[in-house]
This record gives structure tokens, C-alpha cells and sequence, in this order.
């Protein structure tokens, strides 16, 4: 496995892993249903996608990436300090579409850095972004 699809496949865990943990953070603070049922549907999504990129690695004999602590615990302070005073259907929406928003940077960056991965590679990449551009359309709604 080429060392541009392995960054690519780990750069994809990489935003679904941050994404499934800020999910687990925020889910308790959710207290309209039908945001609270989208967030966790999202969830699910997040983890297929993992998965899927997990394979991958696991296939090609290469390693899946591997997070620290510092930055979930950065991530869960974040999230703590944005919902102390303000846990509002909103702005719950509003810091969701900020780490999609946040992720499809860092995909892009990921892609444009290592343009020679394969199509399987590029294709889990896509389908993570894809998703994520829906996920801000479908939270617009909350605003």
C-alpha cells in the first residue's frame, strides 16, 4: 500500500474518530429529538466510515492511525465550555456544522497533499466529505 493512501486512510479516521467523540460528548446536551435522532444517525454514519477506512489499512498491512489523548480531552473541554451557558437546539447545530466544516478542511488538506493515493482511498476520502456537506445542509435547519 502506497504511503499517500495509507495518510489518506488515516486522515479519514482521523475526522470520523474526532467526529464520533464530539458526537459522545455533545449527545447528552441534546435536548430537541428530532437534532438528537440526526446526531446519532450521524454517529452510525461516522463509524461506517471508520470502518470502512479501517479495513482498508488492515488489508494493506498498514497502520490505522492512532489519536492522543491531549486532543480529546481539548475536543471535550471545547465542547464543555461552548455548552456551559448555551445548550440550545441552535447552537448545538451551529458547533456541529463547525466540526463538519472543520473536517472538510482537513480532508482537503489531507487530498491535495497526497494526490497520488489510489481511487478505493480517494473514494472513502469522498464519501466522508460527501457526507459531511450533507451533514450542513441537514443541520441548517436547526439554526
Amino acid at each position: 500500500m502506497r504511503s499517500d493512501d495509507i495518510r489518506v486512510l488515516q486522515g479519514v479516521q482521523r475526522n470520523a474518530d474526532m467526529a464520533m467523540k464530539a458526537i459522545d460528548a455533545i449527545s447528552n446536551k441534546v435536548y430537541d429529538d428530532e437534532l438528537a435522532a440526526q446526531i446519532s444517525r450521524q454517529g452510525m454514519k461516522y463509524s461506517e466510515i471508520y470502518n470502512k477506512a479501517t479495513g482498508k489499512l488492515i488489508d494493506g498491512k498498514a497502520e490505522s492511525y492512532q489519536g492522543n489523548g491531549f486532543q480529546e480531552i481539548m475536543l471535550k473541554g471545547a465542547i464543555m465550555g461552548n455548552t456551559i451557558l448555551n445548550t440550545s437546539t441552535g447552537h448545538i447545530a451551529e458547533m456541529m456544522i463547525q466540526g463538519s466544516n472543520r473536517g472538510l478542511t482537513d480532508m482537503w488538506k489531507t487530498i491535495n497533499h497526497h494526490e497520488n493515493a489510489g481511487n478505493v482511498s480517494m473514494e472513502i476520502a469522498k464519501e466522508l466529505m460527501d457526507f459531511e456537506e450533507k451533514n450542513i445542509e441537514r443541520l441548517k435547519k436547526y439554526l
